[in-house]
């Protein structure tokens, strides 16, 4: 069983950064690949970011690639999303997302935990 909890949401205008975090409990986080997924008002919840359990392989969307950035730190079950040069599209709840296999998935049926979500508002 694996608990997440995310923070580092808020108000920020266009062109600002934030930095999301995502605290996971549970003594077998490090077997997890991790994902961030985001959901704007009326759309679906879309894939942003992922990385896989070591830390050496990680994906982006193409609407992010270039101004996020996914890591972790195993030693303090903590995965990380950078988010640079915000764009109000970038609007939404950023849930984190932890998933069990062999390669990490950019589909949210995919991962077996979720956190409750942070709020990311940017401003024009």
């Amino acid at each position: 069983q694996v608990q997440l909890v995310e923070s580092g949401g808020g108000l920020v205008q266009a062109g600002g950064s934030l930095r999301l975090s995502c605290a996971a409990s549970g003594r077998t986080y490090s077997r997890y690949y991790m994902g961030w997924f985001r959901q704007a008002p009326g759309k679906e919840r879309e894939f942003v970011a992922r990385i896989s359990s070591v830390g050496a392989n990680r994906y982006y969307a193409d609407s992010v690639k270039g101004r996020f950035t996914i890591s972790r730190d195993n030693s303090k079950n903590t995965v990380y999303l950078q988010m640079n040069n915000l764009k109000p599209e970038d609007t939404a709840v950023y849930y984190c997302a932890a998933g069990s296999g062999m390669t990490s998935s950019a589909r949210p049926d995919d991962y077996d935990y979720w956190g409750q979500g942070t709020q990311v508002t940017v401003s024009s």
